[in-house]
């Protein structure tokens, strides 16, 4: 059994072009911790969109340990007891009906599902009776991307440059009366610092028959 140690925030998303993210950087000491397990299960943020090469196909992306520097980025791993969990509402009901279940070890990541889940809420146990996707994480500077592909599914994990764009001078202007508005061109924050990523591409038809699904994803511990 595994329980729940952050969960990233609640998306509905039609199953057609629409682009849904959310994203939480910079989580409190008391959350993160200061050793590298607690730094690897921090979700900064979760992508949710249609393929762009095949609308046959939904991608999700889970990011964790934002704010990496170029520097820090070539030692950054994903905790070998942290399994990150996608949660899928196919009902509307807000509970989870599919998960896709992502484990890396020994510098692989095994992705499970979709697949029903054998509970719901807080706990999850690792449907390894499922299908089973698996790639080699990409290394920092890799000149190309290791993907895994099985059965119409593909998987990539590995860091990557943070494509979320926050103004962060510009937000505390605004919320200290120093400016009325954001500036357009705003300037990036998060420029020049990576993320560490896993990114699962699956086919619309293995998510059931809905025509809009809610999705959240969850890091969880042994």
């Amino acid at each position: 059994m595994k329980k729940k140690f952050l969960y990233g925030v609640l998306l509905g998303i039609a199953l057609t072009g629409t682009i849904l993210f959310a994203a939480d950087h910079i989580d409190a000491p008391a959350v993160t911790g200061s050793n590298s397990a607690s730094l690897g299960t921090d979700i900064t943020d979760l992508y949710a969109f249609q393929s762009p090469a095949d609308n046959s196909k939904m991608v999700f992306v889970i990011n964790t340990q934002g704010l990496l520097s170029p520097s820090s980025t070539a030692g950054a791993q994903f905790p070998s007891n942290a399994m990150y969990e996608l949660n899928i509402d196919n009902t509307g009901d807000n509970v989870e009906d599919l998960v896709i279940q992502c484990l890396v070890k020994n510098n692989k990541l095994r992705v499970y599902g979709p697949v029903a889940p054998a509970t719901t809420g807080l706990s999850s146990t690792v449907k390894t009776d499922g299908m089973m996707t698996e790639a080699t994480v990409t290394a920092y500077g890799a000149t190309a991307p290791s993907l895994g592909m099985k059965n119409g599914i593909q998987v990539f994990a590995g860091p990557r440059d943070d494509p979320f764009f926050f103004d962060l001078v510009s937000y505390q202007g605004v919320l200290n009366g120093m400016q009325s508005s954001f500036n357009n061109p705003g300037s990036d924050t998060f420029a020049g610092t990576n993320v560490m990523s896993i990114v699962v591409e699956v086919p619309k038809s293995m998510l059931g028959s809905a025509t809009s699904i809610n999705v959240w994803a969850e890091s969880k511990i042994k």
